[in-house]
């Protein structure tokens, strides 16, 4: 698999599309763009919208949000979350479905560890300790 730390938007792009096994042609024509301009995106020339972005995406089948993160739309804050998804998205071991099925996991796990998140921020107790913080319960002679 190739590496997500690819030195710009357009060397990453070239990398997606020929894991995708698609002409430059092909690409254009899927996302909806010419032939040059992609051409030119590709070789680092052009900076593309967030419009375009997500059209290329789209036609990779990839996240719109990998690709602005690597156009630096996106804040690198959320690069772990965007990368886990490209990688599943990525990979050409697995058929679209299952890729699917991992991304609605993956986003039920978050959800519920974020509504954790935010019903118990800062749980003083240590869990290592039975007796959940309070050592007012249990006097020590």
């Amino acid at each position: 698999m190739a590496s997500l730390n690819v030195g710009n938007l357009g060397e990453y792009l070239r990398e997606q599309r020929r894991q995708a096994q698609l002409s430059l042609r092909q690409l254009a024509d899927a996302a909806g763009v010419s032939n040059p301009y992609l051409s030119q995106i590709e070789r680092g020339l052009r900076k593309p919208s967030a419009d375009i972005l997500q059209q290329l995406a789209k036609a990779l089948r990839i996240s719109a949000e990998t690709l602005y993160v690597q156009a630096g739309i996106l804040d690198e804050r959320d690069r772990d979350e965007v990368e886990t998804r490209a990688v599943i998205l990525g990979d050409p071991s697995i058929n679209e479905r299952q890729k699917q099925v991992l991304l609605q996991i993956y986003d039920s796990f978050r959800k519920e560890n974020a509504a954790e998140t935010e019903a118990d921020p800062a749980d003083p107790a240590d869990p290592s300790d039975p007796s959940g913080g309070d050592d007012a319960m249990h006097p020590t002679n």
